[in-house]
């Protein structure tokens, strides 16, 4: 028996995709499996009639749809984000495999919000899109030819969350982390920062910036944490502000 009161605090978010009937059979995927909640990130064809003929009956999971026009948009008030990737990265997470992934996954959604983040087909997950993830999941296939259909990914994490879902014994949580927006938020504050202290002068800062990037994710801090950072960024642009205005009347004299 699924426990719904988990699962309908997962939403499985797609990201720019190109064929419809990919969306409609990931919608398919995802009703069999008890989840209801599609996301859709800048698709290029929907609402389309291929969509719809390929849902096959869960034509309420396409109306029920949100298009989005952002990556943000599309992880307002989640507080855990996993990115599903076919492929090693540069700068990443640690990566996970669906059984081990999907339990956690539903642990935190007992109370929390949590997005499935798909990439696109052709592609996947953009370097971007994957540093928004908290963590990173890899359906292990055949080594020689690991490319899955977008829609068969959908199913395939779906099942292992039934699966994590049939199998879930209620955890005391005591960890309530930040929402996106607000790590969004503190990560744009702190980018802001180091460029006007100085920090980025013998840095890469959009490298610098994933680095980073990884580093909150894996503290994944509480919302009073993150204002608690941005606190201590606040006073010190104002202390190198001061800094500043003093050297400036120093060279002036």
């Amino acid at each position: 028996m699924y426990k719904q009161n988990h699962l309908s605090n997962i939403r499985v978010v797609l990201s720019h995709t190109t064929h419809p009937g990919n969306i409609g059979a990931a919608a398919r995927a995802m009703k069999a499996m008890g989840l209801s909640r599609l996301y859709l990130i800048n698709p290029r064809h929907f609402p389309d009639p291929q969509a719809s003929a390929m849902a096959a009956g869960a034509d309420d999971v396409l109306q029920n749809a949100v298009v989005c026009a952002s990556i943000d948009e599309a992880l307002d008030g989640v507080v855990l984000t996993v990115g599903m990737t076919a492929r090693q990265r540069d700068i990443s997470n640690e990566v996970s495999v669906p059984r081990e992934a999907m339990p956690q996954v539903v642990q935190q959604a007992q109370t929390l919000q949590v997005a499935l983040l798909f990439g696109t087909e052709m592609s996947g997950l953009t370097n971007e899109e994957a540093s928004r993830a908290q963590m990173l999941v890899n359906i292990p296939a055949n080594p020689e030819f690991s490319s899955l259909n977008l829609a068969a990914a959908v199913q395939v994490i779906s099942y292992e969350l039934s699966v994590a879902a049939q199998n879930y014994q209620p955890v005391e949580q005591s960890l309530q982390p930040a929402a996106h927006q607000q790590v969004e938020g503190f990560m744009s504050h702190l980018e802001k920062t180091l460029h006007e202290i100085g920090f980025f002068t013998t840095q890469n800062p959009a490298r610098m910036m994933q680095r980073l990037r990884r580093l909150y994710a894996r503290a994944r801090p509480e919302a009073d944490e993150i204002n608690i950072l941005r606190g201590i960024l606040s006073v010190t642009t104002e202390y190198n502000g001061r800094l500043k205005a003093r050297y400036q009347q120093e060279k002036d004299v």
